[in-house]
């Protein structure tokens, strides 16, 4: 693919290096020398020290011919100017982060598909880190659902049971869906069905509608959660 990344910062540094990494043709626009600079020195890529909220320099990067356009800057002012060039010069996916959350609406309705506030991303991870040990992973879905990856213990309720009989038991919430298994660590992920008994170490990718409360990974015999 071509990329033309805008900014150079701690956001669009370690894109860049995905990125380069995988093979892409990479085009960087940093403003700040030393980044611009910096970014030039660490990766294969054609790095342009200039603004990119002006036409003629994402046309220097060539952008009328990328096929990803993403902005990267802390200035959620010249992300939505960068995307709206980049809309203009029909680039077909501009992406663009987000730092305050009043403005995603804005960025939504110009058609922008859009990364909250990555330092708010961080932050949240780390502090699930701690309140909730047992989540392997997330992603938050709209204001309060979840998918997750949690392992069942031995402690877990519906350890033993089928999906069918925890369900008819009262042991699973409607708003609670195990979506995927993965079964001794294979990485070969089982597709759940009624008949499918849960085992103990199951990694399971779970969807809830009110997120990875205590509650919902007392299910998967995580009491520990409630700290």
């Amino acid at each position: 693919m071509y990329i033309v990344i805008v900014g150079a910062g701690d956001t669009g540094t370690p894109l860049i290096e995905m990125a380069t990494q995988g093979g892409n043709e990479v085009v960087v626009v940093e403003r700040n020398d030393r980044r611009a600079e910096r970014a030039a020195t660490q990766y294969d890529c054609l790095v342009i020290n200039d603004d990119a909220t002006t036409k003629e320099t994402l046309l220097d990067a060539g952008v009328e011919r990328a096929d990803a356009l993403i902005s990267t800057t802390d200035v959620d002012a010249t992300n939505v100017m960068v995307c709206l060039l980049g809309q203009e010069l029909e680039v077909p996916e501009v992406v663009s982060v987000v730092h305050n959350p009043d403005h995603m609406n804005l960025f939504r309705q110009i058609g922008v598909s859009t990364i909250e506030n990555p330092q708010r991303l961080i932050a949240e991870y780390l502090y699930r880190a701690i309140m909730r040990p047992s989540v392997v992973d997330f992603m938050r879905i709209g204001e309060t659902a979840e998918v997750f990856e949690i392992t069942v213990t031995e402690q877990s309720p519906i350890v033993g049971k089928t999906l069918g009989e925890s369900g008819e038991e009262g042991l699973l919430p409607e708003n609670v869906l195990i979506v995927a298994i993965d079964r001794n660590g294979t990485g070969d992920p089982i597709t759940p069905r009624g008949t499918t008994r849960i085992e103990p170490d199951d990694l399971l990718t779970v969807y809830s509608s009110e997120g990875a409360t205590p509650e919902v990974t007392d299910l998967f015999g995580h009491p520990e959660d409630h700290r």
